[in-house]
């Protein structure tokens, strides 16, 4: 007996994709300002090129990838000043869904933030960056859900998706991953709580740190290529 051929909607080939391509931008597999080469990225990932195009679009809506005229996309490339100010910004949605969340999170949401955490120190243990990472963006993710406020929650998805690859490249300093584990633990214990105000200052205090870290990668990466 042959098994039933099963057609993967269009729709869902190109979420396939974009999901692949977000990966691959923010593990720096698809480096800041390169271009996004339809040819290759078509053999690469096995896909045709509409779905890929349709894919790009919406990366470009997140703001990973710019669409520039007679350049077609490339993936964005932030100045210094550019990621100061989100990370600003960043800091004040994130610490405002933190206390939030820690107001309002339901037991069963608060279990499941503890699950990805446990999950989260095994992949760090390991030193699995890609599993740690993304682990972590679901954490973040479910906090921010846990909030409860849909405005909220759109605004930090649209701002933190031009940080995503900085924050990858972040936890590349051993010591400065340490640190951030350390501040993920101090978030899980406000959560459990309920202390909006530790919540919102642990928050605050990671993302000035993040910030501190991608800003300080970004002068010596700057550094060395002027040397």
């Amino acid at each position: 007996m042959s098994a039933e051929v099963i057609a993967i909607p269009r729709a869902a080939l190109h979420e396939q994709v974009a999901q692949r391509l977000r990966q691959m931008l923010v593990e720096g597999r698809i480096a800041p300002g390169a271009k996004l080469n339809e040819r290759e990225l078509s053999e690469r990932l096995n896909v045709s090129r509409t779905p890929l195009r349709e894919a790009i679009k919406m990366l470009a809506a997140e703001g990973l990838v710019e669409l520039l005229p007679n350049r077609g996309a490339v993936a964005v490339s932030l100045t210094e000043e550019d990621i100061a100010n989100t990370f600003e910004v960043m800091a004040g949605l994130e610490s405002q869904a933190g206390e939030l969340a820690a107001q309002r999170i339901t037991e069963s949401e608060l279990a499941e933030i503890q699950a990805m955490h446990f999950e989260m120190m095994a992949a760090y243990t390991r030193r699995d960056l890609s599993s740690y990472y993304t682990l972590n963006a679901r954490i973040h993710s479910a906090i921010s859900a846990a909030a409860k406020n849909p405005v909220l929650a759109q605004v930090y998805q649209q701002v933190n998706a031009r940080l995503q690859a900085l924050r990858f490249r972040s936890n590349q300093d051993g010591e400065k991953w340490k640190n951030a584990m350390k501040e993920h633990e101090k978030m899980i214990e406000a959560l459990a709580a309920h202390d909006g105000a530790a919540m919102r200052e642990v928050l605050l205090s990671h993302l000035r740190n993040k910030r501190e870290v991608v800003l300080e990668q970004l002068r010596a990466a700057r550094a060395e290529a002027a040397s």
